[in-house]
């Protein structure tokens, strides 16, 4: 059960508390999506499995966040996802952590805390742990809590029983006997009980019962502590008669020492004062940062008897090359070296050593043991022989292990403790998944610096008036460096030897990407040495993919990308790229909104695969895996638009082959198409430039033409025309007269939405041109149009109705319903300026059955239905109008276009003040203004500021209704709209006092550009 406050958070279905129990069974510590999903579908999960995981954590999300809960409880965090517990109280956490506080208090005699300690984590229990939730791996974890309630009901009996409280537990301890009739300690409590109660009798009778019991269904007589106290019932041995609560004695001065019972004993080597290795290399200079890292490697010695656990505390640290796990682990081991009185040892296993093999296990083990004092003589030579001496020498002893450069587990399988007050801190670039640590939260993956703590490391090295002298320079230098510390000290250093470099010269030599792995591999330390001694050890495929990785320029990419790259399954391509992240090359950026895991290269790993791929892969090779993973991306994203506008419409393609791919994979992706594009927007702009950059003409403005239903209706301008541009520049280069074509169509709609006509005009005056070159009569219409469309804008109905009627068949011909529909409700818009509202009318309801004739195309349909009911609107048809306005306003909402939107709501503003709702009117022009000026559109701003005016002014509030009407006119001047000039100007010109403009101050523009529905 989960609470917020007092309210229980509802956590519904079997899968949400499934996936809920075992993020709670691991708190602060990643559960991989792979768990999660065997232990969900039980070993044979659906090809779906990973994106229904994924709309669990976001319905689980959801369900906490209604409940108030305002942090980010469950977060992404590669290989799946992570439950943070920070400021927020965890049963377990609690439970374990009281357990502990009891188990100290008995150590120290205090025996009223224990039991109030003991009580107080029981309390917490409320049934069965994990009631009601299946799978292997759960029931296992159920059981394992059981077993741990029962323990810690034991020792309270054990602290109630010293506290002479045998009266009070003879109920429970009944009852306990029977749910759990061959547990013999609680057989003993209830004998003891018994007789400290005055029932002899029955504490004997109590024995032979055991004794039937066990030899029945075990085959065994009771252990000897319950023989022996048999035998002392029999005897009324006075021993059995409680004594008197001891004082707690003082507090230790070394509260981090050893507890009872930790002598040294008779080991080889002699005993505890003999001999106190401390092996660790000197603590790192200049170390920053890593404060959480250090709090979360701390819970190594916090822990102590917590759970029952009698193995040794093992830790691991992962991490990229370079991102400081050593210096962690070394400083750690100093901040903590007095806990561990017996020593500290330390080794390094050289697994990912250029010019050494690893370490063998038995060479540490020798020299462990001489460490500890063994005998040179008496060190065995097989290793199991090493391992079980080693193991008895540490059994009583409190020993801390630093084990560095571990690649493998099977490395440091014999080094581990078999039980006792040891701890082991092992670091690795490996996961090591068959590393078991305890506790849970020392598992601790080392990310790059924070900024502020990486600009830090720079100024211990360098000097801090040095670097905050240029303060801008040194978060470049940062940036440039991947924040990896490795990176940062080498670059520190180098300035820290050169004190006539300015940061700002360190800058100019990094920034040129052919020179960075350079600049940071001179010396002893070098950069791309570290990431060459990971790149020995890669299998051979996920080696070519990562080669193949750094080719591309994209910012992110899933594993579909890596399938394109090497011509492989998905499955395999994934399979490759989770080894490459183990290894530390890639990292996990997390879920996308398509239910995707995304990932990403830090900059100089990428700099250093596009460096491999460039020296190990045939020219001819590299630019078939770009042009695989380009066309590929084509084929999505024409998929895409075709769903987002019902079919191929109101566009053109060139002849490029697409690149098949998995219908299954298709249809997961582009469950909602306007989500994949938002999920890839940024890398399907890299792809536009690079094959731009490439020569591949055809395929990127191909490409740019299928990300227009994302442009427009995202309203990413800038995106929009740097793609055109690119694409366009590739065309003009080639020679190639459609691309260019389509271009400048592209780039002169852009213009068009930022109403920037004559830029525009221009623009698609070239863009026909050229499609009349080309002979693509298609083109032509697209083209016509878009100009149509201006000449609205102008006034000039004429030249527009024209352009209309020779456009309007070529797109009946070609089968492009959305273009036809959009082209009928153009004409309904010139009809209704023109004042012919019955066939503005009929010409916007033909637009609307052809729309209600393309099925997914609902961008279409609103602007039919916002021309017919504005249409209605003129003719004073209110009811019809305002219903027609709100189906718009449900579409555009769904679809998030900010700018159909605004439109929608000036015209339901409108219907509502022509109905009298003046209050109603006012509040759904402000929403209408607050949703335009988000879109930096300025045709919209200004209408509906027009409108506002207009509203204030007959409502009696000139003042409000000048400054709208003011700024409205100053809009429609800077984009050169007669029409709307006009009406403005008119408007203004009702007003009593000053002329329009005069002193207001208040002219202003919002540049941008016009969504769906622009021309309402």
């Amino acid at each position: 059960m989960a609470t917020a406050g007092e309210r229980t958070v509802p956590v519904g279905g079997a899968r949400q508390r499934t996936i809920l129990a075992l993020l709670l069974l691991s708190p602060g510590r990643i559960v991989p999506v792979d768990t999660l999903v065997d232990v969900v579908w039980n070993g044979r999960p659906p090809a779906t499995a990973r994106t229904q995981v994924a709309i669990v954590i976001a319905a689980l999300r959801k369900a906490l966040k209604a409940e108030g809960v305002a942090d980010e409880i469950i977060v992404t965090s590669h290989p799946g996802y992570l439950l943070r517990t920070d400021g927020h109280e965890l049963d377990a956490v609690t439970f374990a952590a009281l357990v502990s506080a009891a188990e100290t208090a008995v150590r120290e005699q205090r025996m009223r805390e224990a039991a109030r300690a003991y009580a107080d984590a029981l309390g917490l229990w409320r049934g069965p742990a994990l009631a009601g939730v299946s799978g292997q791996l759960v029931e296992d974890e159920a059981a394992r809590w059981e077993e741990i309630r029962l323990n810690t009901y034991e020792a309270m009996t054990d602290v109630q029983l010293e506290l002479g409280e045998h009266q009070l537990l003879l109920p429970q301890l009944a009852s306990t006997v029977r749910e759990h009739p061959l547990r013999e300690r609680a057989r003993r409590h209830l004998m003891l009980a018994q007789y400290r109660s005055g029932r002899r009798a029955e504490a004997m009778e109590t024995f032979r019962e055991t004794r039937r019991l066990f030899i029945d269904e075990l085959g065994m007589e009771p252990g000897p502590e319950l023989q022996e106290l048999h035998d002392a019932i029999l005897r009324d041995d006075p021993a059995l008669t409680p004594a008197p609560a001891a004082p707690a004695p003082a507090a230790r001065a070394d509260a981090g020492g050893p507890g009872p019972g930790t002598g040294a004993g008779d080991t080889p080597g002699g005993g505890r004062g003999a001999i106190v290795p401390s092996e660790l290399p000197p603590d790192v200079p200049g170390f920053a940062g890593r404060d959480e890292e250090l709090a979360a490697l701390d819970s190594l010695v916090d822990v102590r008897g917590q759970g029952g656990h009698t193995a040794p505390t093992v830790g691991l640290i992962t991490g990229v090359a370079g991102v400081g796990k050593t210096g962690l682990a070394v400083r750690w081991a100093h901040r903590v070296a007095e806990r561990f009185p017996d020593g500290r040892l330390f080794a390094d296993l050289r697994g990912y050593d250029e010019h050494h093999a690893p370490t063998a296990a038995s060479d540490i083990l020798g020299r462990f043991l001489r460490s500890l004092g063994v005998e040179s003589d008496d060190v065995p030579n097989r290793l199991e022989d090493l391992t079980a001496l080693y193991r008895s020498v540490l059994a009583d002893r409190r020993i801390l292990l630093v084990l560095d450069n571990v690649q493998t587990f099977a490395q440091i399988r014999p080094l581990l403790p078999g039980s006792g007050g040891c701890t082991v801190l092992v670091t690795s670039r490996e996961q090591l998944e068959q590393l078991i640590t305890w506790p849970q939260s020392a598992r601790v993956h080392l990310g790059l610096l924070p900024e502020d703590r990486a600009v830090e490391l720079l100024g211990r090295i360098v000097g801090e008036a040095r670097i905050a002298a240029a303060p801008q320079e040194a978060l470049r230098l940062v940036d440039l460096c991947d924040r990896l510390p490795l990176a940062l000290r080498i670059a520190a250093a180098r300035l820290a030897s050169k004190p006539h470099w300015s940061v700002r010269h360190l800058v100019a030599r990094l920034s040129d990407e052919r020179r960075r792995l350079d600049e940071l591999s001179q010396g002893e330390s070098q950069v791309r040495a570290s990431f060459a001694l990971s790149y020995r050890y890669l299998h051979k495929d996920a080696a070519r993919l990562y080669r193949y990785l750094g080719l591309l320029g994209v910012p992110d990419f899933t594993a579909w990308v890596g399938a394109a790259l090497t011509d492989l399954d998905v499955l395999d391509a994934e399979r490759l790229i989770e080894h490459l992240v183990d290894a530390q090359f890639l990292e996990v950026v997390g879920v996308d909104a398509t239910g995707q895991l995304r990932y990403r290269f830090q900059n100089l790993m990428r700099l250093y695969a596009d460096e491999l791929a460039r020296a190990e892969e045939a020219p001819e090779d590299r630019t078939a895996a770009c042009d695989r993973v380009f066309r590929t991306c084509l084929t999505i994203a024409e998929q895409a638009h075709r769903r987002e506008y019902g079919g191929d419409y109101g566009i053109v393609h060139s002849d490029v082959p697409r690149r098949a791919i998995d219908p299954v994979l298709l249809e997961e992706l582009l469950a909602a198409p306007l989500e994949w594009y938002e999920a890839e927007r940024l890398s399907l702009v890299a792809v536009v430039e690079q094959a731009s950059a490439m020569g591949m003409s055809d395929l990127a403005w191909d490409l740019v033409m299928s990300m227009e239903v994302l442009f427009e209706s995202r309203n990413y301008m800038d995106d929009w025309r740097m793609c055109s541009e690119y694409a366009h520049a590739a065309a003009r280069a080639a020679g190639n007269v459609r691309g260019q074509a389509a271009m400048e169509q592209q780039l002169g709609t852009v213009d068009l939405r930022l109403r920037r006509l004559p830029e525009a005009a221009a623009r698609l005056e070239r863009s026909l041109g050229l499609y009349t070159r080309a002979q693509d009569g298609l083109g032509r219409a697209l083209v016509l149009s878009n100009l149509a469309f201006i000449d609205r804008i102008r006034g000039e109905y004429g030249r527009g109705t024209a352009r209309l009627r020779e456009a309007l068949p070529v797109f009946r011909t070609a089968g492009d319903r959305s273009s036809e529909a959009y082209v009928l409700n153009l004409m309904a818009q010139f009809a209704r300026d023109e004042g012919r509202l019955e066939q503005a009318v009929e010409l916007s309801r033909d637009a609307v059955r052809v729309c209600t004739s393309i099925e997914g195309d609902a961008r279409s349909l609103a602007l039919a239905l916002h021309e017919l009911a504005s249409a209605q609107l003129a003719l004073g048809r209110l009811e019809e109008a305002e219903a027609e306005f709100n189906r718009v306003v449900g579409i555009v909402r769904e679809k998030s276009d900010l700018l159909g939107l605004s439109y929608a709501l000036l015209g339901l503003g409108r219907t509502r003040q022509a109905a009298g709702a003046a209050d109603a009117a006012e509040r759904t022009f402000l929403e209408a203004l607050d949703h335009a000026l988000r879109t930096r559109s300025p045709m919209i701003e200004g209408q509906i500021r027009l409108a506002l005016g207009e509203a204030h002014t007959a409502g009696g509030r000139a003042e409000e209704g000048r400054t709208h009407l003011v700024r409205a006119l100053g809009i429609f001047e800077r984009i050169g709209s007669p029409p709307w000039e006009e009406k403005a100007r008119s408007a203004l010109g009702g007003l009593p006092g000053r002329p329009p403009g005069e002193g207001d101050g208040t002219r202003r523009s919002a540049g941008g550009p016009a969504g769906p529905g622009g021309g309402a």
